[in-house]
């Protein structure tokens, strides 16, 4: 799939010299940051309106310009929020419900005030806990069955892998990409073995419910894929590479 999603990328990342948001430190890079969009106050009215949001009381959120809206909502809203670093470079971190003042919500949300106000968490902190019921990303494009594709770098399919990996997904785990419309390609892509699919795809006019086709295997990590790749050394991969090997030690 890659010479496809990569004609896809480009095209959509012209599309988005028009409706997107320049980042302040990548400018119109789109191969280095997702960006925020005209509209984005909409479709982020739309994830709200979701029976997921409502019924999780902890989301994971990507640290993505897209969804710095969606993290301020979490706050208010008093969930647990679980984030990783730009690029999980430093991990994940979470925020805890009461941590952040009433006037301090829209920097505790950006990336800088997450780093202020949450705390980082391995992932044998995490290990354990209930399931979450959420998680939304945005992404550099998305196929109408919901195969995403962001910078190239499949961040988030590895986020949700570690993630599954150390209990945190279930079948009833549901998942959310925000875009704008231009961002929407109007065609059924088939994935990669390690790319996950989404169950919504939210633009600022549009809730798509996508109709999976059977039940979403939980994530796995493809070992083999991680060597030689700037995945190798984030510490959760390190983590959970250890975590492997004292479980099959203890065997």
């Amino acid at each position: 799939m890659t010479d496809t999603t990569d004609l896809y990328r480009q095209r959509i990342w012209d599309s988005l010299r028009r409706v997107g948001r320049p980042d302040s430190r990548f400018h119109w890079d789109f191969s280095s940051f997702i960006a925020d969009f005209e509209g984005n106050e909409a479709a982020t009215d739309r994830v709200l309106a979701l029976d997921a949001w409502d019924r999780a009381s902890r989301v994971f959120i990507t640290p993505d310009n897209s969804t710095e809206l969606l993290r301020r909502a979490a706050i208010r809203a008093g969930k647990t929020l679980l984030v990783t670093t730009y690029g999980i470079r430093r991990g994940f971190l979470q925020l805890e419900p009461g941590r952040v003042p009433a006037d301090e919500v829209s920097y505790a949300a950006t990336l800088d005030g997450l780093d202020h106000y949450a705390r980082p968490v391995s992932l044998a902190d995490l290990r354990g806990g209930e399931p979450l019921g959420l998680l939304i990303t945005g992404g550099s494009a998305i196929s109408r069955n919901g195969i995403r594709f962001g910078k190239g770098h499949g961040y988030f399919d590895l986020e949700w892998a570690m993630l599954s990996e150390i209990g945190l997904t279930s079948p009833a785990t549901e998942i959310v990409d925000i875009v704008h419309d231009e961002q929407v390609v109007d065609e059924d892509l088939a994935g990669e073995p390690h790319d996950v699919a989404v169950d919504w795809i939210v633009t600022p006019t549009r809730t798509v419910h996508v109709q999976l086709d059977g039940a979403r295997e939980p994530g796995r990590v493809f070992w083999d894929l991680v060597p030689g790749t700037e995945h190798e050394t984030i510490p959760p991969i390190v983590e959970l590479r250890e975590l492997r090997a004292s479980a099959g030690a203890g065997r």
